[in-house]
């Protein structure tokens, strides 16, 4: 049996009656969704600006605020959910205006710079370069193009079109026009800090180097090209040196298929008059030590501060300029990101999840430590959530809190150590923030014995045995918190799972193996993905655990995710019907042969095949879901946009099909135009809202008290 509906007919008055609400339910999944979500917050390097994108309920915007008192406003009013998002946010050094990107969907593994038309308009849309003057006013046009970086006097702005570097001024007082031509894919601009000269990198087939554009004149300088990929350019604070990471090229003998691959990494330094570098560091070669998390910066006492997992923990490093031993910046169990390096240089701000509660494994907190030694010094504790931390020009410390009931608010470090709200509207008064719940650290064991974390909702009114519901993120690069999530994706989820709590559900959300904030052996574990889907098991006791609960009915356990967890919920429903019996994939993965193209990947331009090549199709394989469907019983909602660039749209169509053919209850909803993150606000209450129903439908509702 198959029921299928197309979004684009769909209303969401129709959809909302799909969710009909007894009286005593107090408030309604678009209530729970009723939040502004802020990202990309920035600072000015001058001054006391600060900058950062909301998108409340699709509508994308910029908001501003100044110190001393930060008080918040919107500056620009595009006013329709239209899907466009808003990247590549940046304030000038002395925070007089700022340029951004509108168009594209960046998160995306590939046409991540290809217009998004969610409206399905006629005409189509673009990706464009715009800038707009703090003190207010109409935005202007720059031009279509991506990746803008501002010169540091703020009157130009280089960007990336057509794989080439172009410029205009900051004003649109001029037209565009093409830097220089260069062979590959331009990309990485980074202005000198005089603003004379542009460092990028050039993409070639097998090799990347970092080049120096000076002007139209004189020749690009390239630094020390070779048989390498180069990335991550930063300009020393004189202008002098160019810092950047360097990996072997494309090539060379095939590694073993069943295995992740060491990609061992050295931080180079390159001579801008001369093109000619130098080795300071060197990592190791094993996996760990090659697992480079994308941070570079020159900082104060000619210092390279970097971060690394040499340790067994994503943590920061520096290392003299001039080489040495480096420094371990942060020691201790725990993960490391959202770094931002203080005006003078001489100091690291950083989220973590650590502090003085045991739950804070589950948490972020802000801290801070000087760049040449370990002295780590907490700046915010308690219950609530602190991250993507930005320090103005005068010092100031600014970030986004959120709790487990209240939405993330841009905020700033209050004398008393406290986050004090700068922002507190874009929370809607009607957010039922006092009924929603607490969820709580929990941890169970695999098979193998893995110890595996994760965060129970228990309902606040329901009574008598409950169903219950797995939840799996995505990533699988991802660690789920106790309170809302700093990712505007999840922070959805995390919605539903408060709005599945309050209809009864107990959830329990699971970081299973191969995500980070529990060491490099846990985010790197043998066997995972479709080299043996080894943390399969995790989602299985993840079932059985919420079974052993004496509140949950052991017969009525569901399960969804999205993405990689749409995977896991795939192999759940094809593993272990008996287990979950009901399930919303939501673009997952079905088939590790199609999704990363294994077989053109182990004899494309490969002389001699990896050892283990036949053992790693037959692996990718039995690894997939659709190896197993003799066995998945239970019905199954599939959810997917159409123009998904992270997960073809293929792997539903094929699911789909194989399940009609062996009589599989499966449901469709299909998002037209949309892609893998829900761009546009109604499509993703279009999905919460099937999602809930549902689950509702084949688990049953929970008796209220």
């Amino acid at each position: 049996m198959t029921f299928t509906r197309y979004a684009r007919g769909l209303s969401l008055a129709l959809i909302c009656t799909l969710l009909p609400l007894a009286q005593a339910w107090s408030f309604t999944i678009e209530q729970v969704r009723n939040y502004a979500f802020p990202s990309a917050l920035v600072a000015s390097k001058q001054g006391s600006q600060v900058a950062w994108v909301v998108n409340d309920q699709g509508r994308r915007n910029i908001w501003v605020a100044s110190g001393p008192d930060f008080v918040a406003r919107k500056l620009t009013a595009y006013a329709e959910d239209d899907g466009q998002e808003i990247s590549s946010l940046s304030l000038t050094d002395d925070g007089s205006r700022i340029v951004y990107v509108r168009g594209g969907e960046h998160g995306a593994n590939w046409d991540k710079g290809l217009p998004v038309n969610v409206l399905s308009h006629p005409a189509g849309t673009k990706v464009e370069v715009w800038s707009i003057a703090v003190a207010g006013g109409q935005p202007v046009r720059l031009g279509e193009g991506d990746y803008p970086t501002v010169s540091p006097d703020g009157r130009k702005v280089a960007y990336i079109k057509d794989d080439a570097a172009w410029i205009v001024p900051t004003d649109a007082s001029a037209e565009p026009k093409k830097l220089f031509t260069a062979r590959g894919k331009t990309g990485s601009l980074q202005w000198s800090p005089d603003g004379t000269r542009l460092a990028f990198t050039s993409s070639r087939d097998a090799t990347t180097y970092v080049g120096i554009y000076s002007d139209e004149n004189t020749p690009i300088r390239w630094l020390a090209p070779d048989v390498y990929r180069d990335s991550d350019p930063t300009w020393s604070p004189d202008g002098k040196q160019i810092a950047f990471i360097r990996r072997l090229g494309d090539g060379g003998t095939p590694p073993l298929a069943l295995e992740f691959e060491a990609k061992p990494y050295s931080i180079f330094i390159g001579d801008a008059q001369t093109g000619a570098a130098k080795a300071v560091w060197n990592s190791g070669t094993t996996l760990r030590d090659g697992a480079f998390q994308g941070f570079l910066e020159w900082a104060a006492g000619d210092r390279l501060v970097f971060n690394s997992y040499a340790d067994g923990w994503q943590h920061l490093y520096s290392v003299a300029a001039k080489g040495g031993t480096p420094e371990l910046l942060t020691p201790g169990n725990y993960m490391v990101e959202d770094v931002t390096l203080s005006p003078d240089r001489k100091r690291l701000v950083f989220a973590a999840n650590t502090g003085n509660d045991q739950d804070d494994t589950e948490r972020r907190h802000l801290f801070q430590t000087p760049v040449d030694r370990a002295k780590v010094t907490p700046l915010t504790s308690g219950a609530g959530l602190e991250w993507s931390p930005v320090l103005t020009g005068d010092d100031r410390l600014l970030f986004v809190s959120g709790t487990a009931t209240r939405p993330p608010v841009p905020a700033i470090l209050a004398k008393d150590g406290k986050p004090k709200l700068i922002a507190a509207e874009l929370v809607s008064a009607k957010f039922p923030m006092d009924e929603l719940v607490t969820p709580k650290k929990v941890t169970f064991q695999s098979a193998d014995g893995m110890t595996v974390h994760g965060q129970l909702f228990v309902p606040k009114k329901a009574k008598g045995k409950r169903p219950a519901v797995v939840y799996l993120h995505g990533g699988p690069q991802r660690q789920m918190v106790l309170g809302w999530h700093m990712m505007a994706y999840y922070s959805n989820d995390f919605a539903i799972n408060q709005y599945l709590a309050h209809r009864g559900f107990v959830v329990l959300s699971v970081n299973y193996r191969l995500g980070p904030g529990y060491g490099f052996d846990y985010h790197f574990p043998p066997k995972a993905g479709q080299r043996g889907a080894s943390e399969y098991q995790d989602v299985k006791a993840a079932g059985q655990y919420l079974q052993s609960l004496p509140d949950v009915d052991a017969n009525r356990v569901g399960i969804y995710g999205g993405s990689y967890g749409g995977y896991l919920t795939a192999m759940g429903l094809a593993h272990d019907s008996a287990l979950f019996k009901a399930g919303v994939d939501i673009h997952g993965v079905h088939d590790w042969i199609l999704q990363y193209g294994l077989k053109e990947l182990l004899t494309r331009k490969a002389y001699q095949m990896p050892a283990d090549a036949e053992q790693a199709l037959q692996t990718g394989w039995a690894s997939s879901p659709i190896s197993a469907l003799a066995a998945w019983k239970s019905p199954v909602l599939f959810i997917t946009g159409d123009d998904d660039r992270n997960v073809r749209v293929t792997h539903t169509v094929d699911l789909w099909r194989r399940l009609r053919d062996i009589g599989v209850h499966q449901e469709t909803l299909i998002l037209v135009d949309e892609t893998h993150s829900l761009q546009r606000h109604e499509n993703v209450l279009k999905a919460n809202a099937a999602t809930v129903e549902f689950l509702e439908r084949f688990l049953g509702k929970p008796a209220q008290e």
